[in-house]
């Protein structure tokens, strides 16, 4: 299998780069080699390396600046994903492309699922709506994966911030209304892979669709702090403010440019079922992040 991988420096990016190498014949490009900003260049690319497969973890994720930069925001996740869908149709390649929570509204109570009604509260969220209507209009075979609350041990994420603030302040606020599964970018480079797998087998065409795929359980923003905290003093770090020292908050106390769902529980129960695979706790992929910081030397 030839398969092109776009983004591969994010987080997620520089974890699918491990997780597809087995797969057959890689070939990565970040910022450098393809331009997001340019969607229309990406089309030389595609038919250069005629892929069997597009896996695209680039997107503009700047949250609340894409309220002021949206020709951007659009751009890179609307627009350039029409253009890889387009390709790929062309091609008969699988596209593969992440998406987010963020396609909802939050007012549901329980946890969404695939055919729940999009109603994207930000620039962000309507630009990667966009993104997989675009996709799914184009008629290539395709993966949308929608995920949420993801981290990595590489760049910047919540848990490390929070990490970092614990070692400057003695006490925390953190945000206590909102829910969600902090996610792996290690969990879903590996069920990228997994599907990939599954999709080059007899019957494989027949899952193209759009899945969710988070960690299973939940918890919020004021949960999630406290957990990581608790970790890394288990693993030795001497912390001004600890778990005790966190206050939770509604989300109204931090004003921000762009709305946050309240509610961003996914099901992931359609992509076990497609594809043979177990999602794990939250807490797994965490506590390896907090693990590797230790073994690091960067709690």
């Amino acid at each position: 299998m030839k398969i092109l991988l776009l983004g591969k420096d994010g987080q997620l990016g520089w974890e699918l780069q491990r997780s597809l190498a087995p797969l057959g014949e890689l070939h990565a490009f970040g910022r450098d080699g393809a331009d997001f900003a340019d969607p229309e260049s990406l089309r030389a690319l595609v038919r250069r390396l005629a892929p069997d497969a597009i896996v695209n973890a680039a997107a503009y994720t700047a949250v609340d600046k894409a309220e002021t930069d949206e020709a951007l925001a659009r751009s890179v996740n609307a627009l350039a994903p029409s253009v890889l869908a387009e390709e790929a149709a062309a091609i008969g390649a699988w596209l593969v492309h992440y998406s987010t929570d963020y396609v909802f509204d939050g007012s549901k109570a329980g946890a969404w699922v695939e055919s729940d009604p999009t109603a994207p509260l930000s620039v962000y969220g309507r630009t990667k709506c966009e993104g997989e209507q675009r996709i799914r209009a184009s008629g290539a075979r395709h993966l949308i994966l929608r995920t949420s609350w993801v981290f990595a041990p590489r760049g910047g994420n919540f848990a490390k911030t929070m990490l970092r603030l614990a070692r400057e302040r003695e006490q925390l606020t953190v945000v206590a209304d909102q829910f969600g599964a902090p996610t792996g970018a290690e969990l879903l480079a590996d069920a990228t892979a997994l599907a990939l797998y599954r999709l080059a087998l007899p019957g494989g065409a027949d899952l193209s669709g759009t899945y969710h795929l988070a960690a299973s359980g939940d918890t919020s923003w004021h949960g999630y702090a406290c957990h990581v905290l608790a970790q890394a003093r288990a693993h030795g770090a001497v912390l001004k403010a600890g778990p005790e020292q966190v206050l939770p908050v509604p989300a109204a106390s931090f004003p921000v440019a762009a709305a946050r769902p309240a509610n961003s529980r996914l099901d992931s129960s359609k992509f076990c079922a497609s594809f043979g695979m177990q999602l794990p706790d939250w807490r797994y992929h965490v506590n390896r992040l907090v693990a590797e910081l230790a073994a690091q030397g960067n709690l």
